[in-house]
């Protein structure tokens, strides 16, 4: 690992299985990457250098149609939160994030009847794909397939680096996961502002693809805000809530925002969320006594409750951040009398 106090760790994944214990020193470079700071870069994880490239080239081409041809996929079509919006609709803590993007999860069939099933069932569903880009729906799908097993396989080794074997997580992705892939374009904006507003991420884990411009910022323990550049043949990892609910707050989720590119210039990145089956509940690792002892507690936001139930998170978590598609689709769940059906979910 590299460390210093101007820079993220830098993590090398060894690509094995644990049939035999990993490295120590790896292991401890891990742990404390996600532990101290919650975000690291990383390398050597066998995704090729030209398979990330197709993937920008794609959503490159996609942000560059006319506006009327990136609406054909609108999300608010989409009761399951897929699709294109246009920038300033998606919020961050009540604040327009100035960048448009498209949504897109695995390739589900939408459940048929959900007539006294779970609200967050509501999530599962099929993608909305671009006609006029006909690589797009392959590029895009075999990207997520890679980066998934990446994260699986760095989930395991979170797990060993705390004493807890590699299977840990395995009964919350194994199957069928919840997972999330943004394709997200930051416009040039004069007042340099938000991109993205300061926040934390809901899932287990969550990778990040850059272009070659800047603006990604991750906030440390005194307050102070860290830029995350970005590096070659390296993705961005960072902490979700989910983990630092199942280790009581030793792995902490950072908060972290982008910053707007400068007029006349662009930003495009791939975020990739891997979360948990939507029916599970997180478990609650007993750690070593030397890590429980440094575990600091979960972090309680007043605006932002942590729900250790999956579903319930994950809904939350959309409702708040696309309010249009919300009042389209799920009515139900906003209007007082009927809230419960979230919050019982």
């Amino acid at each position: 690992m590299t460390q210093n106090a101007s820079s993220l760790p830098i993590i090398d994944l060894p690509l094995r299985d644990y049939r035999e214990p990993p490295d120590e020193a790896f292991l401890g470079s891990l742990r404390t990457a996600a532990h101290d700071y919650g975000f690291f870069y990383l390398r050597g994880h066998g995704i090729s250098p030209s398979l990330n490239a197709d993937l920008l080239r794609e959503a490159d081409q996609f942000f560059s149609l006319p506006l009327e041809q990136k609406e054909q996929i609108s999300m608010i079509n989409s009761p399951h939160f897929r699709g294109y919006n246009h920038a300033g609709l998606e919020l961050t803590r009540g604040r327009q994030d100035w960048r448009e993007q498209v949504d897109i999860g695995p390739e589900r069939p939408a459940l048929s009847d959900l007539k006294g099933k779970p609200a967050y069932q509501r999530l599962e569903g099929p993608n909305q794909w671009p006609t006029l880009l006909p690589d797009f729906r392959k590029t895009i799908l075999t990207w997520q397939i890679q980066v998934l097993n990446v994260l699986k396989h760095l989930l395991e080794a979170l797990s060993f680096s705390l004493g807890q074997g590699t299977t840990a997580f395995h009964p919350v992705v194994s199957h069928t996961p919840y997972q999330l892939l943004k394709l997200i374009h930051y416009p040039g904006n004069h007042s340099n502002g938000q991109g993205v507003g300061p926040h934390k991420d809901s899932d287990l884990l969550s990778l990040i693809l850059q272009d070659n411009e800047g603006g990604l910022e991750v906030e440390l323990a005194d307050g102070r805000w860290l830029k995350a550049p970005p590096l070659p043949g390296t993705f961005v990892v960072n902490v979700g809530e989910l983990l630092e609910v199942a280790t009581n707050g030793y792995f902490k989720a950072a908060v972290h925002r982008v910053i707007s590119p400068k007029s006349g210039r662009s930003r495009l990145s791939a975020a990739f969320f891997l979360g948990a089956q939507l029916d599970a509940t997180i478990p609650t690792l007993t750690l070593p006594k030397e890590l429980a002892n440094a575990a600091c507690g979960i972090t309680q936001d007043p605006q932002n409750p942590l729900f250790s139930q999956i579903g319930q998170n994950t809904l939350k978590g959309r409702l708040r951040s696309h309010p249009d598609v919300a009042a389209r689709h799920h009515s139900d769940l906003l209007h007082p009398a009927q809230s419960k059906a979230l919050h019982h979910a």
